[in-house]
């Protein structure tokens, strides 16, 4: 009979066995690092993203803090800042902005944090203060972040 031996047919099937093994080997090696990459560029976007936010909430800090009120409602929304009169504000200075709960991430784009403002009225030399509570939102077609809170309410006479 011209069939084949025992032996001939077990070790061929071990080497078709071996081969499929080192093809499934090679696509799970390949999923993971195709995974992996996914999650570290991931990984990369929110690191940005986050450091985007500190940049912006620093720079809108120091932007009061100095008096540069043209420069704060720079990280206004571009919606809200329309109608925003900057004229009251040269009677304000920024004496004392201390951070009462550190920024939070509330979901993957949009953060808050609460201030404690100390400022002066320049025509009443008295120092008054306020709670600014910060709503920070991501867009993500300009890549940045902006104050949708709007500027505090300083400028506003006491009641």
């Amino acid at each position: 009979m011209g069939g084949i031996s025992s032996q001939g047919a077990t070790a061929r099937g071990r080497q078709v066995v071996a081969r499929g093994l080192r093809r499934v080997s090679l696509w799970l090696l390949i999923l993971i690092v195709v995974g992996a990459v996914g999650v570290g560029c991931a990984r990369v976007a929110e690191n940005r993203k986050a450091r985007l936010l500190e940049s912006a909430v620093e720079g809108y800090r120091q932007a009061l803090r100095w008096g540069d009120y043209d420069a704060a409602l720079g990280f206004v929304s571009p919606e809200a800042r329309a109608d925003v009169d900057l004229a009251p504000l040269a009677n304000v200075r920024v004496v004392r902005y201390d951070v009462a709960r550190p920024l939070v991430m509330v979901a993957t784009d949009r953060a808050e944090q609460v201030v404690h403002i100390g400022y002066v009225r320049l025509d009443r030399q008295r120092l008054e203060t306020l709670t600014d509570r910060q709503e920070w939102r991501y867009d993500a077609a300009r890549a940045a972040w902006w104050l949708h809170s709007a500027l505090p309410g300083f400028a506003r006479p006491p009641r």
